[in-house]
């Protein structure tokens, strides 16, 4: 597949396009980056140098390539943290761009908003526009579970709430247009303490995987997440080898990253995990 991936990137360590791209590479896609941001690390760290691009020149940038014929070409758009809120219209304005050269395309969206752990960790006007704006739009959504509640305006961070909460928000959400929706960081009072789950849902179902709980935050992981999923799905049209795929290569991702001490993804150290996923995972079947 081609795949246009507008998110943000960092010099040092793995987030956005920076955690993104190899991944997809590996598997064997072309990946047009397209970066909101460039600093020298994730914010995570407290403190980070780099500008934040105008949307303007984000989209000269997309025009760019729009001239050189390559959206017919565009198989997925990809979209992560964005930035600034201007952004958010320079994304709709390329996927409307790709979908007029190649109306078989699709649209997937990460919407970056926070987690569980840290809350709401973007600029405050940014949530109303993917409420809003970018929700319709997309094909896909790959929200965690709290920004899943933040989406639908239900709070889900209580991890002793049934299945059926969360599967209630999806669905609020798939009425809004995205048929399809991977919902990461799962946790609900089937799932024991000691694991996490990822559900999927389309047309065709509901699936849920679920792995070990490893002891870490890992900036990037999510990023990574999207990318798979969404690249997974687009090549096969199978959401659950897509997720049982997805959930190999991300937990050996990263317990790679714990044994090793690392603060950053050992995304290059992981490869084979992208490209060869062990698949250790049942997936199975809510509905």
């Amino acid at each position: 597949m081609r795949i246009l991936s507008i998110q943000s990137a960092v010099a040092y360590g793995h987030v956005g396009n920076s955690a993104a791209a190899f991944p997809l590479q590996r598997l064997g896609h072309e990946v047009l980056a397209v970066n909101t941001v460039q600093f020298s690390n994730h914010t995570g760290y407290g403190a980070w140098r780099g500008p934040v691009f105008a949307g303007s020149d984000v989209q000269d940038v997309i025009i760019g390539i729009e001239e050189r014929g390559a959206l017919a070409e565009v198989d997925l758009v990809l979209s992560g943290y964005q930035g600034s809120p201007e952004i958010a219209a320079v994304i709709l304005d390329a996927v409307a761009r790709v979908k007029r050269a190649n109306p078989a395309a699709t649209y997937a969206c990460d919407p970056v908003m926070g987690n569980a752990r840290s809350g709401c960790f973007v600029d405050p006007a940014i949530p109303p526009l993917i409420r809003e704006q970018i929700v319709p739009a997309a094909d896909l959504l790959t929200p965690n579970q709290f920004e899943l509640g933040e989406l639908v305006g239900a709070d889900l961070s209580d991890g002793e709430r049934p299945v059926t909460d969360v599967l209630d928000a999806v669905e609020r959400l798939r009425d809004r247009g995205p048929r399809t929706v991977l919902v990461t960081s799962v946790d609900h009072h089937q799932v024991p303490a000691d694991q996490i789950a990822m559900i999927a849902v389309t047309d065709a179902g509901t699936w849920q995987v679920r792995t070990p709980r490893l002891p870490m935050k890992a900036n990037g992981s999510g990023d990574v997440t999207a990318a798979l999923f969404a690249s997974h799905l687009g090549s096969s049209a199978d959401p659950s080898g897509a997720l049982a795929r997805t959930a190999s290569s991300v937990f050996d991702l990263l317990d790679a990253t714990l044994t090793a001490g690392s603060r950053e993804l050992l995304l290059v150290e992981s490869q084979q995990a992208f490209a060869h996923p062990a698949e250790q995972f049942a997936v199975e079947q809510l509905r």
